[in-house]
């Protein structure tokens, strides 16, 4: 029984890593990719970590396959964060083609006041 577990953990991981790596080529910004790669690279790769620990025959192996899953849930989301503040104080060229929220400028309190919802939202 534990294998089918291992061996669905194991694929719903790499499954998530092969998206992550889809989206870093198809999206169409940094703040696109660097959203898809940390977000399914987190969940992939602690997928990938406790499939390991259910297999592990040692204790202290199991220990360290769960530190390194605990880490690596704490650390992949804030680098992805920091990219992306970066990234928009450096003002990097964004996707044109959607509205999105910018918090320079724009006034987003008016779009509760029966406006429409591209009211207060600037196309980059």
């Amino acid at each position: 029984m534990i294998e089918w577990i291992t061996g669905g953990l194991l694929l719903a991981g790499v499954a998530l890593m092969l998206l992550a790596a889809v989206g870093l080529l198809r999206l169409p910004d940094f703040l696109c990719r660097s959203h898809a790669v940390a977000k399914a690279t987190t969940l992939g790769i602690a997928l990938i970590l406790l499939a390991a620990a259910l297999r592990a025959e040692s204790e202290p192996g199991r220990v360290k396959l769960l530190l390194a899953m605990l880490f690596q849930l704490g650390t992949i989301p804030v680098a992805g964060h920091v990219m992306g503040l970066i990234a928009y104080r450096k003002n990097l060229p964004r996707w044109r083609e959607r509205p999105i929220a910018d918090h320079r400028g724009s006034n987003l309190a008016d779009t509760g006041s029966g406006a429409s919802s591209a009211d207060g939202l600037r196309a980059h």
